[in-house]
């Protein structure tokens, strides 16, 4: 889901936070279960990236779109005001060896490059993991995110760009 405004933090069950400030803009990243919000801000103006299980309860104020996280897709928003963003979207259904091995090898590429995560496990006792991991530049924010959810070796991946125009 992409809105044009900031999101309450009440609304999530927030399990981590980081906050990037780089030239013009603001970027705040939010990990919960099985998901994450990314805001970017530049002179006021805002877009929020939201990946979540079940939005239902999510404001329809502000909301500019919304896709399933299902298969392979990209979508590039037109820009607003000074601000541009482009996400692509890929899930995947792994063997439960595969899960393993890439739960394990996401952890360690995580801990080497200081990404913000959260690691549980589900009702089944499997393994879970939502990580975003961050770059800063000039005038883009980058942010590629993993959601790895133990029910059937589920792994939704997201790489995105915020940029200020």
């Amino acid at each position: 889901m992409i809105y044009r405004r900031a999101l309450h933090p009440e609304l999530f069950e927030l399990q981590g936070r980081r906050i990037h400030r780089h030239a013009d803009y603001e970027a705040e990243t939010w990990v919960f279960p099985g998901g994450h919000v990314i805001r970017y801000q530049v002179d006021g103006n805002c877009i929020s990236e939201t990946v979540i299980e079940d939005g239902d309860h999510l404001p329809e104020n502000g909301l500019i779109h919304a896709l399933p996280c299902l298969g392979e897709k990209d979508f590039d928003l037109e820009p607003v005001g000074k601000l541009g963003y482009m996400t692509t979207i890929q899930t995947e259904s792994l063997s439960d060896n595969l899960y393993q091995a890439t739960y394990r090898e996401l952890r360690d590429f995580a801990e080497e490059a200081e990404a913000l995560t959260y690691e549980w496990t589900n009702e089944d006792d499997q393994p879970c993991l939502s990580m975003v991991d961050a770059q800063k530049y000039k005038r883009q924010f980058h942010v590629q995110s993993y959601h790895m959810l133990g029910a059937g070796g589920l792994v939704l991946r997201t790489q995105s760009i915020f940029e200020t125009i």
